[in-house]
C-alpha cells in the first residue's frame, strides 16, 4: 500500500480517526488534513521506487470520469515543488504542464476545483501568471502552461517534470508527446505523470508499453463518496456492460471490435474544431420503440455536406427515455439551432406517426421518412468506406457515438444493446452523400 492511512491497518475505525483529529490543535489539523500521503488512495499516489533496475520515467494514470485523476496529478506536482516524498522541490525547478489547450490546462489543471491552486495552502499556494502561462511558487520554481494544439511550442524549454492530461484528447498527440520527452532533460530523474481517460490511441499503447512507464487504475467507483448522490448509479443502469461504460467509468482500454468497420484513428486524423461551409445540414432521427429509462435511445445526429464534398459530424444529440413528444421537441430544436435543410427520420417504428409527431411540434418543417430493408450492418458499410476513404469528420469529439462505432459488430449491436447514434449517422451520411435526392416521401434504404 502506498499512502501512509492504509498502513495502519484494518483494525483502525473511522471513529477512531475522528477522536484522533479532534484532539489536534488548529494548526496540527491543517498540516494533517492537508497531508496527501495520508488520506490518498493507493492508486492517487506515485509508485515507490524499484528494489531493483532502473528507475521508473512515466506514472500512467488510467482513470475513470471522476476517479480523482486531476487531483492526483495535482498533488504529484505540489510534492515536486514543496520537496515532500518522493524527494525533489526547491528553487529553480521547471514543470510543464500539458493539455488539450490552453483553456483546458487552465480550467482544469491550474484553476479546476482539484487543480494546483485548490490543493495548495495559504503561504505555498503559487501565483498565476495568466499573461505568460505560467504559475510561480513562493520558493522559485515554475510551472509553464502548453496546448496540444501547438506542439511546437514544447521546443527551446527545459523541465525537470511534467504533468499531461487527457492524452487521449490532445489534437496532435503523438507529435506533443515527442517533443516534450526532449524538453524533459533536467535534474537527476526526470519524470511525467499521466492522468487520462483511456481511449485506444496509438500514443497511449505506446506509453503504456514503454519499460520506464508504471501503469495505476481509478475506476469511478473508487472515488463514489465525493460525487453526487446517485450519479454512479445512474451511470452503471445506463452503460453498465457497454464498451463506453467500460472505457468512461472503468478505465479501461477497449479495442476496436474485430472486424469492426471503424477505426479511432479515422475519428483522430480527420477530427476538426470547426465545420466549412455547408452545403446541406440533415437532422437525422431514430425514434425507439419504447420510451422508458431502459429502452433503446432516440438516435438524433446533425451532420453537414461541405463544398469539399466531406461530410461532417456537427452534433450528437442522442437522448434516452423520451416520450414521442420529447424527442420531436428535440429534433425540431436540432433544425432550427443548425439551420439544417430537412429532418430524415426512420419510419419503421411508427410510420407515418413518426411525421405527425414532428409536426406537431413544427408543422413546417421538411421532413423525408426513410425505411430500412437491409440490415444494420449492410446499411452501415457504404458509410464506414466514407470514413475509410477520409470523406468524413467529426466536428469536436462525440465520444459517446464515436464509442458506439467501434463496437459495432456484424450482429447489428454495439456492446449487445442497439446502436441508436449509430444508426442516426448512417441515415444522416446516407441522405448527404449515398442517396442525396431532396425530394420527401417514403424511401426504401
Amino acid at each position: 500500500m502506498r499512502n501512509a492511512y492504509s498502513s495502519l491497518g484494518s483494525e483502525v475505525s473511522l471513529e477512531d480517526v475522528v477522536a484522533s483529529l479532534a484532539s489536534l490543535n488548529a494548526h496540527a489539523l491543517q498540516v494533517v488534513l492537508g497531508d496527501w500521503q495520508i488520506w490518498a488512495r493507493e492508486d492517487q499516489v506515485a509508485p515507490p521506487e524499484p528494489d531493483e533496475g532502473p528507475s521508473w520515467r512515466t506514472w500512467l494514470l488510467l482513470g475513470g470520469r471522476g476517479a480523482g485523476k486531476t487531483r492526483a496529478g495535482a498533488e504529484w506536482v505540489k510534492a515536486q515543488v514543496l520537496g515532500t516524498p518522493p524527494p525533489a522541490g526547491g528553487s529553480g525547478l521547471r514543470i510543464a504542464l500539458v493539455g488539450e489547450t490552453i483553456k483546458d490546462v487552465l480550467a482544469v489543471m491550474v484553476e479546476g476545483v482539484s487543480g494546483l491552486l485548490a490543493v495548495h495552502r495559504t503561504g505555498e499556494r503559487p501565483l498565476l501568471i495568466a499573461s505568460r502561462q505560467q504559475l510561480v511558487w513562493p520558493n522559485g520554481a515554475m510551472a509553464q502552461m502548453f496546448s496540444s494544439e501547438d506542439p511546437d511550442g514544447l521546443r527551446g524549454p527545459q523541465f525537470h517534470f511534467a504533468w499531461c492530461d487527457e492524452v487521449c484528447k490532445w489534437r496532435h498527440p503523438d507529435r506533443t508527446w515527442d517533443t516534450l520527452q526532449f524538453a524533459l532533460r533536467l535534474g537527476d530523474a526526470p519524470r511525467q505523470v499521466v492522468t487520462t481517460t483511456p481511449r485506444p490511441i496509438p500514443l497511449l499503447k505506446r506509453i503504456m508499453e514503454d519499460a520506464g512507464t508504471v501503469v495505476d487504475r481509478a475506476p469511478t467507483e473508487e472515488n463514489k463518496e465525493h460525487l453526487a448522490p446517485g450519479f454512479l448509479d445512474g451511470m452503471r443502469r445506463r452503460y453498465a456492460g457497454t464498451a463506453l461504460g467500460r472505457q468512461e467509468l472503468d478505465a479501461e482500454l477497449i479495442e476496436e471490435c474485430p472486424g469492426a468497420l471503424w477505426r479511432q484513428d479515422w475519428f483522430d486524423e480527420l477530427r476538426v474544431a470547426a465545420a466549412p461551409e455547408l452545403t446541406r445540414i440533415v437532422v437525422a432521427v431514430d425514434p425507439p420503440v419504447t420510451a422508458t429509462a431502459s429502452s433503446d435511445a432516440c438516435g438524433l445526429v446533425v451532420a453537414g455536406l461541405g463544398r469539399d464534398r466531406r461530410g461532417y459530424i456537427l452534433a450528437d444529440r442522442t437522448l434516452q427515455g423520451r416520450e414521442p413528444a420529447g424527442w420531436a421537441r428535440a429534433a425540431v430544436a436540432a433544425y432550427r439551432d443548425f439551420a439544417a435543410n430537412r429532418i430524415v427520420a426512420e419510419a419503421n417504428q411508427g410510420g407515418d406517426l413518426v411525421e405527425s409527431v414532428i409536426r406537431q411540434v413544427d408543422a413546417t418543417v421538411p421532413i423525408s421518412l426513410v425505411r430500412a430493408t437491409r440490415g444494420k450492418w449492410l446499411r452501415a458499410e457504404p458509410v464506414a468506406a466514407l470514413y475509410a476513404e477520409g470523406r468524413v469528420a467529426h466536428v469536436g469529439r462525440w465520444p459517446e457515438l464515436e464509442a458506439q462505432m467501434l463496437a459495432f459488430g456484424a450482429d447489428g449491436l454495439a456492446g449487445g444493446r442497439s446502436p441508436d447514434r449509430l444508426d442516426a449517422l448512417v441515415w444522416a451520411l446516407t441522405a448527404l452523400m449515398l442517396d442525396p435526392r431532396p425530394e420527401p416521401g417514403v424511401r426504401a434504404l
